[in-house]
């Protein structure tokens, strides 16, 4: 769907007044269609996979801020650790704590949000309910 900037402009104004942070999905898109998104004013951008986001992340300017969504295997951690913003979904206390291994190894602390398996399928990932 091709939105303009004035559209764009709207909806970001309507979601700011609820508190609401719009995070642009980016995977598999160029970086001429990011870049399109940041000039509107589009700071948040989501990606899942590693190789992707660092390719993004090198070419496109500093102030976005990047969102690891999906499964994160812990030994790709140290190549979005210097930059990223949000993983989306931590679903091991193992990525969990090579995540803050790596964090402080980059003087830097980073956020994530938890997966809880609460699924009653042995193929879904997450940690153990508390």
């Amino acid at each position: 769907m091709a939105i303009n900037k004035d559209e764009y402009k709207k909806l970001k104004e309507h979601l700011q007044a609820q508190n609401v942070t719009l995070i642009a999905v980016s995977k598999i898109q160029p970086v001429a269609v990011i870049k399109t998104l940041y000039d509107f004013g589009q700071k948040d951008f989501g990606e899942n996979y590693v190789q992707e986001i660092i390719e993004k992340y090198n070419a496109l300017p500093k102030d976005i801020v990047w969102h690891y969504i999906g499964h994160l295997q812990t030994n790709k951690v140290k190549y979005i650790a210097p930059f990223i913003s949000l993983i989306h979904g931590v679903d091991s206390v193992k990525l969990l704590k090579e995540i803050n291994k790596q964090g402080k190894k980059n003087n830097r602390v980073i956020n994530c949000l938890l997966q809880i398996h609460i699924a009653q399928e042995e193929t879904k990932f997450g940690l153990n309910e508390i």
